[in-house]
C-alpha cells in the first residue's frame, strides 16, 4: 500500500499537491464557527448534584437572577487604619452614585453595615453581573460595564483617602485579557522560533527549516475547519482554554512526521538514489511508521470520548482529527514537495551527502548493543524511581492562585480574603425544594443548621423563588471556594449535613462553583480508571498489528506506562516538592495520558519499527539493536527536543496550569525519547531476541524469509550482558 502510495504521490506532485489544497478550500468553506463553552458546569453529565442544582435554579428563579458573577468592589483606607463612620457613609453614597450612573449590565451596587468586615478594615461593595459565557455579546457587555464602572469608581473615591479595587470572574477575565493574548503571540513566535532554530541546527538548510511551519500552519487551519463541521455535526463543546494546546500539539507531531520523512530521504539519497526514487522508498518504508503512530495517537484521542467530563470529550475529537489530517499531509503534500525539491530541500549544507563516521549514535548502539541488560536495568530504576513519585499527587482546582498577582483584582482578592471570609467571592449555594409551598419557619431552621456546619463562614438569608416552592441559601465558606481543601468539605461534611437537616417533604441540592469542582474531582477520577486501560488496550493492538507480534506490544505497552508515570512523578516533585504549591492543576493527568502515553508511543513504534528492518536485514538481535540506535537514534532525538521544547514554551506562561503542562508534557516526551525509545526498549529487544517477534516473525530476514539468519560478524559478538 505505501509503495503504491509513495510512487502514485511522486509520480504526480503538481496533482498531488492541487488535490490537497482543493480539498483544504472547501473544508475552510464549509466551516461553522466552533462551538466553545468556558463554564465548567457545561462538560458535566446531568446526574451529578451540582448540575442538578443549576438546572434547578434556571427553572426556579426568574430572569436568569439564579446565574450571576458575584463580583465585588473591596474599599479600606489609603493608610490602613479601619474604616471610621464616616468612610462607610462615604462608601453607601458612592454605591448609590455608581448604581445610577446605569453601567452595562450593573443594575444593582448593593453594600451596608453588613458588608463592613469584623475588623472594620475592608467593606464590600457587591455588583451582580448575569453570567452568559456562551453568549459573546453578555460577555463583552458584562466586560465593558467593569471598565466603565471601575473608571467611575476612580471619580467618585477620588480625594476621599479611600482606596478600591474590583474583583470577581468578570473583573479576573479583563485584567488577565491582554496578558493572556500577550502570552499566546509570545508562545506562538518562540514555538515557530524554537522549531526554525533546532531543524537548522539539524540540517543546516533553510528550507528544511521552514517547510514544517508552511505546511503546518495550512494544516491547522483546516483541521479547526474540519473540527468545526464534525463538532456541529455530532453536537460537540469545546473549551477553549485548551485551544493552545491544540496549536502545540500539531506543531509538534507535525513536525516529528516532517523529521521522520527528512531523515529517511537523506539516507536514501546518501546511497545514490536519485530523489524521485528516494521519496517512494522513504514513503514505503517510513510510511508504515507514520501511520502506525498516527493511528495510535488518533486511537488515544478517540478514547476521550468515554470522558464524562464532556470538556475531554471534545477536546480528544479535535485532537484525533488534527493528527489525521496532519498525517495525510505527511504522506501525500510532503512526499509531493519534497519530491519537486531533491537535495534543494538540504541546501547549502552538504553534510547530507555522506554519513557521518564514528557518530555518537553509532557509539551508543553499539554500547546498548554489547550490554543490554544492565542498559535495561538502568533505565527502568530511573523511571521507577521518577514514578513513585506519583503517589503524593493531589489535584488543584484553584484557577486563580495561578493567574498574575499584580492585577486590580487579584490584589483586590487578597485585601477580601485578609478580613472577611475567603468563600465571600463565591458562595456554594443550597437549594431547597419542595412538593408545594415550603414551609418558612423551617426553612430558616434549616439555615441555622447550616451556619454551625464546620467551615462555614457565613450564611446569606434565603431566597424563595416567586412559587414559594423553592429556595436559595448561600453559604459563605470559610476557605478559598476553589482549594482542595473547601472541595472536600462540600462534596462531603457539608452535603451530608445539608441532606440530613433537609426539612420535610423536601428535597436538597449543593450547587455553585466549589460542588462543580467537586463532582469534577469524581468524575476525573472515573474517567482516568475508564480511559487509561482502554487506551492501552487499543495501543497495544495497533502494535500487534504493525509487529504481527504478541510479545513486543507487551513490553512496549509497559514502557510507554512507565513513561506516564514517571512523567507525573516528575511533576509532582518539581511543582509539590520543589515549589511547594498544594497541588498539580486537575487537568494534568488527562492531558499527561494524551501526550506521554499517546505520542509516546510514536518514538517507540519509529524505533520498534527500525529494529525489525534491520532484523530483517540479517542483522541478530543485539547488532540489530546497534544499528537500529545508529540510525533511528538522530531522528527520535530530534524529534523529541523539537517536541518537547514546543510544550516547554509554555512555562513562559504566567498562568500555572499552563506551566505544569508545559513542563510536564516536555518532561514526558524527553523521558520517551531519551529513555524508553532509546535505551530500555531497544535493550529489552534485543535480551528477548527472536521471541520478541513470536508469533508473526516479523524479524526474518528478506532473503530467504525461512528463519533467522546467521550472526553477522561484528564487534558486538560474544560480548557479555
Amino acid at each position: 500500500m505505501f509503495g503504491w502510495l509513495g510512487r502514485t504521490v511522486v509520480r504526480h506532485p503538481w496533482w498531488t499537491i492541487v488535490t490537497w489544497l482543493v480539498a483544504a478550500a472547501v473544508a475552510v468553506a464549509l466551516a461553522p464557527k466552533l462551538d466553545t463553552h468556558t463554564d465548567q458546569q457545561d462538560f458535566l453529565p446531568t446526574k451529578y448534584e451540582s448540575v442538578q442544582a443549576g438546572k434547578l435554579a434556571d427553572s426556579a428563579f426568574p430572569s436568569g437572577s439564579q446565574k450571576t458573577s458575584n463580583e465585588l468592589m473591596v474599599v479600606k483606607r489609603s493608610d490602613g487604619q479601619p474604616l471610621t463612620a464616616a468612610d462607610q457613609t462615604k462608601i453607601g453614597q458612592a454605591a448609590q452614585t455608581l448604581q445610577a450612573k446605569h453601567y452595562p449590565n450593573v443594575t444593582a451596587v448593593q453594600t451596608g453595615p453588613q458588608a463592613l468586615s469584623k475588623n472594620h478594615r475592608v467593606q464590600v461593595v457587591a455588583i451582580p453581573l448575569p453570567i452568559g459565557w456562551t453568549d459573546q455579546k453578555l460577555e463583552k457587555k458584562n466586560e465593558d460595564g467593569i471598565k466603565q464602572f471601575r473608571l467611575g469608581a476612580a471619580d467618585v473615591f477620588k480625594g476621599s483617602g479611600l482606596q478600591y479595587g474590583v474583583t470577581g470572574q468578570v473583573s479576573s477575565t479583563v485584567d488577565n485579557a491582554d496578558s493572556d493574548n500577550k502570552t499566546l503571540a509570545l508562545i506562538g513566535v518562540a514555538t515557530i522560533a524554537l522549531i526554525i532554530i533546532l531543524i537548522l541546527a539539524i540540517f543546516r538548510a533553510p528550507l528544511a527549516a521552514a517547510l514544517p511551519i508552511v505546511v503546518i500552519a495550512l494544516v491547522l487551519f483546516v483541521s479547526n475547519s474540519v473540527s468545526a463541521i464534525i463538532g456541529k455535526a455530532f453536537g460537540l463543546k469545546f473549551d477553549p482554554s485548551l485551544e493552545t494546546l491544540i496549536v502545540i500539539v500539531l506543531f509538534g507531531i507535525g513536525t516529528d512526521y516532517i523529521l521522520f520523512l527528512l531523515f529517511r530521504f537523506r539516507e536514501r539519497l546518501r546511497l545514490g538514489e536519485d530523489k524521485k526514487t528516494a521519496m517512494m522508498v522513504t514513503v514505503e518504508r517510513v510510511g508504515e511508521a507514520i501511520t502506525s503512530a498516527a493511528g495510535a495517537v488518533i486511537v488515544a484521542f478517540l478514547v476521550l470520548l468515554l470522558a464524562k467530563f464532556k470538556s475531554f470529550g471534545a477536546l480528544g475529537p479535535q485532537l484525533a482529527i488534527a493528527v489525521g489530517v496532519m498525517l495525510i499531509t505527511a504522506l501525500t503534500l510532503v512526499p509531493a514537495l519534497l519530491s519537486l525539491l531533491g537535495r534543494a530541500v538540504f541546501w547549502p549544507s552538504k553534510s547530507w551527502q555522506k554519513e557521518p563516521t564514528g557518530s555518537f549514535y553509532t557509539r551508543l548502539g553499539n554500547a546498548v548493543g554489547r550490554r543490554p541488560l544492565v542498559t535495561a536495568v538502568a533505565s527502568g530504576i530511573v523511571l521507577l524511581a521518577l514514578a513513585a513519585a506519583t503517589l503524593g499527587f493531589k489535584a488543584d482546582y484553584d484557577f486563580s492562585a495561578g493567574q498574575p498577582q499584580s492585577t486590580e483584582s487579584a490584589k483586590a482578592l487578597k485585601d477580601l480574603q485578609a478580613s472577611l471570609p475567603p468563600g465571600l467571592t463565591d458562595p456554594t449555594q443550597v437549594y431547597v425544594k419542595g412538593n408545594g409551598p415550603l414551609d418558612k419557619p423551617a426553612i430558616e431552621q434549616f439555615r441555622q443548621t447550616l451556619m454551625h456546619a464546620n467551615g462555614v463562614g457565613q450564611v446569606q438569608p434565603a431566597e424563595i423563588n416567586p412559587a414559594g416552592t423553592v429556595a436559595k441559601i448561600g453559604v459563605v465558606l470559610k476557605l478559598n471556594p476553589s482549594s482542595n481543601e473547601a472541595i472536600n468539605l462540600v462534596k462531603g461534611p457539608l452535603r451530608t449535613t445539608a441532606h440530613q437537616n433537609a426539612p420535610p417533604g423536601t428535597t436538597v441540592l449543593v450547587g455553585g462553583t466549589t460542588a462543580v469542582f467537586g463532582d469534577i474531582n469524581k468524575v476525573n477520577s472515573r474517567d482516568l480508571s475508564v480511559i487509561l486501560p482502554v487506551a492501552v488496550a487499543l495501543i497495544a493492538i495497533i502494535l500487534a498489528l504493525l509487529l504481527r507480534s504478541l510479545v513486543a506490544p507487551v513490553y512496549l505497552v509497559i514502557a510507554v506506562l512507565l513513561g506516564f508515570t514517571a512523567t507525573l512523578g516528575s511533576s509532582v516533585l518539581l511543582f509539590q516538592g520543589a515549589e511547594g504549591k498544594p497541588g498539580l492543576t486537575f487537568q494534568l493527568p488527562i492531558i499527561l495520558y494524551l501526550f506521554v502515553l499517546a505520542i509516546g508511543t510514536d518514538y517507540n513504534i519509529l524505533m520498534i519499527a527500525r529494529l525489525r528492518e534491520e532484523a530483517r536485514e540479517g542483522h541478530e538481535p543485539r547488532r540489530a539493536a546497534a544499528v537500529g540506535i545508529q540510525h533511528a537514534g538522530p531522528t527520535v532525538a530530534a524529534a523529541g527536543i523539537i517536541l518537547a521544547g514546543t510544550f516547554a514554551v509554555l512555562l513562559i506562561s504566567p498562568l500555572s496550569f499552563l506551566a505544569q503542562i508545559g513542563f510536564g508534557v516536555a518532561i514526558g516526551i524527553l523521558l520517551s525519547a531519551f529513555v524508553v525509545s532509546t535505551f530500555f526498549v531497544p535493550a529489552l529487544t534485543a535480551l528477548i531476541g527472536h521471541a520478541a517477534w513470536w508469533p508473526g516473525h516479523a524479524d526474518r530476514a528478506k532473503n530467504n524469509g525461512s528463519g533467522p539468519p546467521a550472526e553477522e560478524p561484528s564487534e558486538l559478538a560474544g560480548q557479555p550482558n
